[in-house]
């Protein structure tokens, strides 16, 4: 008897249902590929690159470890160099001219430690949550909180674009390059970045542009500061200069905006989750929040020393425009030093311009519930990139009009910021504690410590600045 298999009727349809078969293959993977997305494929190409790294690094140490690290560092370091922003250099640039070195060096180094708090507990919700900050508030907390923290970011992040293209004219005009150039090449470069279609070249290409923070460095040294006592202010903390205490502490709170804002709980929470990251990956994205602090904490003491002369010789900074602050440091520190500080202010503008811009379009995306990553090209996600390039363009435009206040418009922004956060540290902290969103991940005992501390001296400096504001002469003022 034939076998059922050489059965001819059996043969003649074997070409027919192995054809039907790899039919129904090709629609089940033409189905896939329909689900999966550009920024599917990327993400995923970006975690095979980390998965063969540490495979490599466990046979070849430390080799692969650091390719490990090089591969997931990124949004720490570009949250704290982008917070060194045009403003927040000029902050501490004011605040070394106007009280040199003592109280407000060691506190600069408080303000990147409460950064680090604040910012750890960031990166644990995006590893673990793998949604932006903007989606979860509104998932957690319902449309009203929603629309507060939306309302109160967008106002921020909007005031604090204009500053970083205020910063970046001001860096220009040092070597007289007209507005209208300057802030045209800058949104020529804010486009080129973030429109790459690939997270990791626009990180790459952002974090390239942000180490060029390391200019104030140079420029310090040729200030020829007297280090012993910068130690002496290190290890033993002055008290509070002499002068008004509402201007002392104006200042506390824009040196504080200069390093804790809201927009840097949304930019990292929604780079963390753009760039894949795991709860796995914790560790190096603790030691990239670490790194990204210490680096920018130097550059800002670097800038507050540079200025220091400005303060020996009497020469007050309340008034300086455009270039001015780098043009009353050459006497002191040379036309080298005053190019470095002018090019410094010129790459903090930038490189905040690009992060900021990148927070809120983050923000909207999640929001509205639309293509919200770096990964996506530009005709997948354009409310996305429209957003981005929008606020960049709005911003840049108000910055054109002449006899702009540049200090004042500065230093109000950090305190506006600071003014902010209380708000967003709560939610913060009431997020890091849901045991919904983040199971074994949630804030111990100590994390919770360290963030209330942080909430509370935010809203114990912003309630003593009202206090010196309106009563002057009870805080002898």
């Amino acid at each position: 008897m034939d076998h059922p298999q050489d059965n001819p009727e059996t043969v003649r349809r074997r070409p027919a249902d192995a054809s039907i078969e790899l039919a129904r293959v090709a629609v089940a993977e033409r189905d896939l590929t329909d689900l999966l997305t550009h920024e599917d494929i990327d993400r995923a190409q970006d975690r095979w690159k980390v998965a063969t790294a540490r495979v490599e690094g466990k046979r070849v140490m430390p080799f692969g470890g650091l390719r490990v690290l090089w591969l997931l560092v990124g949004p720490g370091i570009l949250v704290f160099l982008g917070e060194n922003d045009a403003p927040s250099m000029l902050s501490y640039a004011a605040t070394g001219s106007r009280f040199g070195v003592g109280f407000f060096v060691p506190f600069i180094v408080l303000t990147f430690l409460m950064g680090f708090i604040v910012q750890e507990m960031t990166v644990r919700l995006g590893a673990v949550a793998h949604r932006g900050h903007a989606e979860l508030i509104f998932d957690r907390f319902g449309p009203f909180w929603g629309f507060f923290t939306m309302a109160d970011l967008v106002l921020g992040n909007f005031l604090t674009l204009v500053t970083e293209f205020i910063g970046v004219r001001a860096g220009l005009s040092f070597f007289g390059i007209p507005p209208s150039v300057a802030i045209g090449g800058t949104l020529i470069v804010v486009a080129a970045a973030i429109t790459t279609g690939r997270y990791w070249t626009w990180e790459r290409i952002t974090m390239g542009l942000a180490i060029f923070n390391v200019l104030f460095v140079p420029a310090a040294l040729l200030a020829h500061p007297a280090w012993a006592q910068v130690g002496h202010a290190l290890l033993h903390w002055t008290p509070l200069p002499q002068g008004s205490k509402s201007d002392i502490l104006f200042l506390i709170l824009a040196d504080i905006g200069a390093t804790v804002t809201p927009w840097m709980l949304f930019f990292q929470q929604s780079t963390v989750v753009d760039k894949g990251l795991q709860p796995r990956d914790l560790s190096a994205g603790r030691l990239d929040t670490l790194l990204g602090a210490l680096l920018a904490s130097v550059f800002a003491i670097a800038a507050v020393l540079a200025t220091v002369p400005l303060f020996h010789h009497g020469i007050r900074a309340g008034e300086f425009q455009a270039a001015q602050f780098a043009q009353a440091l050459e006497p002191w520190i040379g036309h080298a030093g005053s190019a470095l500080f002018a090019l410094g202010i010129f790459e903090a503008g930038i490189v905040a311009a690009i992060a900021i811009s990148t927070s809120s379009a983050y923000a909207f995306g999640e929001v509205l519930h639309t293509g919200h990553s770096l990964n996506r090209p530009l005709r997948e996600a354009w409310p996305f990139y429209s957003i981005l390039l929008g606020s960049a363009c709005l911003a840049a435009g108000l910055v054109l009009i002449p006899n702009a206040p540049l200090e004042f418009i500065i230093l109000m922004v950090n305190v506006i910021a600071v003014l902010a956060m209380p708000p967003a540290l709560t939610l913060l902290l009431l997020l890091v504690n849901d045991d919904e969103v983040m199971g074994n991940y949630a804030n111990g005992r100590w994390a919770n410590v360290a963030g209330v501390a942080v909430t509370v001296l935010l809203v114990c400096a912003g309630l003593g600045y009202g206090l010196a504001t309106v009563f002057p002469r009870l805080l002898g003022g």
